[in-house]
C-alpha cells in the first residue's frame, strides 16, 4: 500500500488538468501573442484561465497576472510594491513564520535599504496582532502575512491585520501569501482588504512551474521583467499556455463543492490525530480544530529525528515531509518552529503530514499503525 501524505509539498493533477494540458500541448499551441487564428485561440485560453480564477476570488480577470509559481509571485510582490513606492516610506513588516520565499525575498530588501520589521506569533503560531500595531507607521509601504502556515497549517488573522493597517496608514498595502489557504477555503481579497495575493497552481492539483499574483486595481508594483510586454507590461515573456490553461481548470475544480470537500479534509485530519493520540511522546504543533488549516497536522515524536523517521516511512511507502519541502533539504531549523519557541529537541524531530481530497482514510490508518510499529523500535536505537 501506497499513502502520500505530503500534498503541502505537491499534489498530484486532476485527471481534468492533464487533460487540459495534453490538450493545449498537442492541439492549442499557439503563441498568445501571435496574430494569427492559433494565436488567438491560444489567447482565448489565458483569458478563460484568467476570468475561472478571478471568479474564485470575485476580482476582475485583468487583476491577475500569472507566474511561474509562488516563488516568483511573492518576489514580485514584495520587491515590486516595496520598490514603487520607495519614495512613501521604507518600512516592510512581516512575521517570523513565512515562508522562506518571503523571508529571503525581505533580506534582500533589507540589503537595499529597507527596514524590516519580522512580527512575533504565539505558541500556536498566530500572529500577535499588538506587536502589528506598535510595528505600523507612517513609513510602512508593506505588510505581508502568510494566510496559511506551510509547515503548521496555522490561520493568520490578514482580515484583522489588513484593518489594522488602514487604520493607521491607509496608504500601505497588505500582501497574503495564499499558497497554503487558496483552494482550501473561501478568499475575498477586496473584502478582506488584501492588495496582493499569492498562489501556486501545484498546490491545489494544478501543474507545476505555474502560479499568479492578484494586483488590486491601481496599486503601485514595478515589475521585474521586461521584453515583450506582455501582461500589461507586468510580466513579459511568453505565456506559459499550458500551464496557465491547467492552473484555471484546477482553480474551477478546486471551488466546486468547496464545503464538501473541506469537511472531508477535516475528517481525514481528525482521524489522523485521533489514530496517532495513543503514541508515547507525541506533541501536536498548532491548533487542530477548524480554526487551523484542514489539510496540515505538525507532528513532534520525541526520541527519533525527523530526517530518520521521514526515511524509515519512506521504507512503506508512507511520504510525508519533515518541514517545509522547500527547506527541507538544507537540514537548517525550522525558523517557524522556532518563533513558537518549541524546544530544539522537538523541533529536530517534527514532521508534516498533509492531506488531499485524494486522500483515502485508508492512507490515513496505514500511516499511523505503521507510526505506532516504527517508532518504539527507532527510539531504541538513540543513543543516551
Amino acid at each position: 500500500m501506497e499513502a502520500y501524505l505530503d500534498n503541502s509539498a505537491t499534489t498530484r493533477c486532476s485527471r481534468r488538468v492533464q487533460e487540459t494540458v495534453l490538450r493545449m500541448m498537442d492541439c492549442d499551441y499557439g503563441n498568445p501573442s501571435s496574430l494569427h487564428k492559433k494565436g488567438m485561440e491560444a489567447e482565448a485560453h489565458v483569458r478563460k484561465a484568467a476570468a475561472e480564477i478571478a471568479r474564485t476570488l470575485r476580482v476582475s480577470e485583468k487583476e491577475i497576472i500569472f507566474t511561474s509559481g509562488g516563488t516568483e509571485s511573492n518576489n514580485l510582490a514584495l520587491i515590486g510594491a516595496a520598490m514603487a513606492n520607495r519614495r512613501s516610506g521604507n518600512r516592510l513588516i512581516t512575521t517570523q513564520v513565512e515562508h522562506s520565499s518571503v523571508r529571503n525575498t525581505m533580506a534582500y530588501l533589507e540589503k537595499q535599504g529597507f527596514e524590516v520589521i519580522y512580527l512575533p506569533v504565539d505558541k500556536d503560531g498566530i500572529l500577535l496582532l499588538d506587536s502589528l500595531r506598535e510595528a505600523v507607521n507612517g513609513q510602512t509601504v508593506l505588510v505581508s502575512i502568510m494566510q496559511a502556515n506551510n509547515e503548521t497549517g496555522a490561520l493568520q488573522p490578514v482580515a484583522e491585520a489588513a484593518s489594522i493597517v488602514r487604520q493607521i496608514n491607509p496608504a500601505a498595502l497588505v500582501h497574503a501569501d495564499a499558497v497554503q489557504s487558496y483552494g482550501k477555503m473561501r478568499i475575498r481579497p477586496k473584502k478582506e482588504g488584501i492588495d496582493l495575493l499569492s498562489v501556486s497552481g501545484h498546490k491545489i492539483h494544478g501543474p507545476k512551474g505555474v502560479g499568479f499574483l492578484y494586483i488590486r486595481e491601481k496599486t503601485k508594483i514595478t515589475p521585474l521583467s521586461f521584453g515583450g510586454g506582455q501582461q500589461s507590461g507586468m510580466r513579459s515573456g511568453t505565456h506559459n499556455v499550458p500551464g496557465i490553461a491547467g492552473l484555471g481548470e484546477a482553480a474551477k475544480e478546486a471551488y466546486e463543492g468547496l464545503e464538501e470537500k473541506t469537511a472531508h479534509l477535516y475528517s481525514l485530519k481528525d482521524r489522523f490525530l485521533e489514530k496517532t493520540a495513543c503514541l508515547e511522546g507525541v506533541t501536536v504543533n498548532g491548533r487542530t480544530g477548524r480554526d487551523s488549516a484542514p489539510h496540515i497536522v505538525s507532528l513532534s515524536i520525541e526520541g527519533v529525528r525527523s530526517e530518520v523517521l521521514l526515511h524509515a516511512l519512506e521504507e512503506y511507502n508512507i511520504y510525508v515531509s519533515a518541514g517545509s519541502a522547500c527547506a527541507s533539504n538544507h537540514r537548517a531549523p525550522s525558523q517557524t518552529l522556532q518563533a513558537m519557541k518549541l524546544k530544539p529537541e522537538l523541533a529536530d524531530s517534527t514532521l508534516r503530514f498533509s492531506f488531499s481530497v485524494y486522500t483515502a482514510a485508508e492512507e490515513i490508518d496505514y500511516a499511523a499503525a505503521k507510526l505506532a510499529e516504527i517508532v518504539p523500535r527507532l527510539r531504541r536505537y538513540v543513543r543516551r
